[in-house]
């Protein structure tokens, strides 16, 4: 593969408006884009995670929609593998590939790889996830600052997944999570250029009040209903759904539901932004300045 095949990254929070700027940039370089959504995944999570249209998949190939089921097992460590072969092929016939998502653990691992960790175990995690849906996330919290005390001090303490994952680590190998994980990034055979979409607080919180009600009238309810069954795989404990089930379980009316789905999407926009800030190799700009600059530039 020449060193002169870019990967052109578009991400940013949720509702930003990734996906329209990845089709217009997409369409430019008549080529294909790898989505590193981790909940677009999911073949029967459609409407709840803005996945695109039918018609928009006919438009321009797109690779890692809704290719899973919820009941399937799937890791970061695959995506970079599967990921990395896709671009590999992309790349044979088109100079430019465009990876679009908000999901920033599978961005690193396209760009700059993942630390070769163990595989979860699933008898670990049903128990840790019972766990922490019995006792809550400050049990776990104290078992992670007893285990791991490096990582206790920087984790995302409200994010329970990856303080799950980082005792899974620890509870398998008998070693901190810490000392397996060397953040060396590895090499690729291909230039990559990074954007995240940046819009006033206020817009995108409008953008994602907006988009909460489309997803209801589109029949987000049904499709949690007909997913209700299945409200214990870890793919659905996903905002827009888990706050639909506490209505079906009588926690909450339905308005009620729908202004915590809101809610919690805001709150998630505000960790996306804040994982993205952290790698400085972004460019930040709106989607109209990263169009203009991306279809001049290459």
């Amino acid at each position: 593969m020449a060193k002169e095949k870019t990967l052109i990254v578009i991400a940013g929070p949720t509702a930003s408006g990734k996906t329209d700027l990845s089709l217009l940039i997409a369409k430019h370089f008549n080529t294909c884009i790898v989505s590193a959504d981790s909940r677009q995944f999911y073949k029967e999570m459609i409407i709840g995670t803005a996945m695109p249209s039918a018609e928009v998949l006919s438009e321009i190939p797109h690779f890692f929609i809704g290719h899973l089921s919820i009941h399937d097992n799937y890791n970061v460590s695959s995506f970079e593998t599967e990921a990395l072969t896709v671009l590999d092929e992309c790349f044979r016939t088109k100079d430019v590939v465009v990876a679009c998502g908000g999901s920033g653990l599978y961005l690193d691992a396209l760009c700059y790889g993942i630390d070769e960790l163990p595989d979860p175990n699933p008898e670990l995690r049903n128990s840790l996830t019972l766990r922490y849906e019995k006792e809550g996330l400050i049990p776990l919290l104290n078992l992670l600052q007893e285990l791991d005390p490096a990582y206790y001090k920087i984790v995302d303490k409200k994010n329970p997944h990856r303080i799950l994952r980082a005792l899974e680590v620890c509870l398998q190998t008998g070693k901190s999570y810490t000392s397996q994980r060397t953040r060396t990034p590895k090499k690729r055979n291909f230039n990559i250029q990074k954007y995240c979409l940046s819009l006033p607080r206020n817009v995108l919180n409008e953008r994602i009040n907006q988009r909460t009600d489309e997803m209801m009238k589109a029949g987000l309810l049904a499709e949690a209903q007909s997913l209700y069954p299945y409200r214990h795989v870890n793919a659905l404990k996903t905002v827009g759904y888990k706050e639909l089930f506490d209505f079906m379980d009588k926690k909450c009316t339905l308005e009620e539901s729908v202004e915590k789905i809101k809610t919690h999407t805001r709150r998630y926009a505000k960790r996306q932004i804040t994982w993205f800030k952290r790698d400085s190799s972004y460019q930040w700009a709106n989607p109209e300045e990263i169009h203009l600059e991306l279809t001049r530039k290459i």
